[in-house]
């Protein structure tokens, strides 16, 4: 029986390299942006993924208020919430919400996109988002993300 001499390597958390990276949401459509921000989050875009293991890098979302979506779904895309309690159930349109909050467009699309686990929740820690052109990460010096 012939073995293969390759060995797969299992990086640990101790070794993860993370880099910072911007990305302008300017004119950009909402769920191919969110794609591409999601697997650099979870760290897929490095030759070193480990599945279990968090080694994403962090991602910084400015002018998150002027996305665009693609056909008629600013206005028939909604966002649900149910309280639990009859007639606790509240729908708004993807128009309503880049107007009252524009980062939780943009946070509910990625948080969709991440594992439904612990580490999921660990990932969704390092996306950073703001509604304008400011912030407050440049000492961090973050890289454009291309596209």
């Amino acid at each position: 029986m012939k073995t293969s001499s390759y060995k797969t390597k299992s990086i640990r958390k101790e070794d993860v390299q993370r880099e910072w990276y911007v990305v302008d949401a300017q004119d950009m459509i909402l769920g191919r942006m969110c794609t591409r921000i999601a697997e650099v989050l979870r760290g897929k875009h490095k030759p070193s993924f480990t599945p279990h293991v968090d080694n994403g890098d962090y991602v910084i979302v400015i002018n998150a208020d002027k996305i665009k979506l693609t056909g008629n779904k600013m206005n028939q895309k909604e966002y649900i919430t149910f309280s639990g309690y009859p007639g606790g159930q509240k729908r708004r349109s993807v128009k309503e919400m880049l107007d009252k909050k524009p980062i939780a467009v943009v946070e509910k699309a990625v948080r969709g996109m991440l594992p439904k686990n612990r580490l999921g929740r660990q990932l969704f820690k390092k996306l950073f988002v703001y509604a304008e052109a400011e912030h407050p990460h440049e000492a961090q010096k973050p890289k454009e993300l291309e596209f």
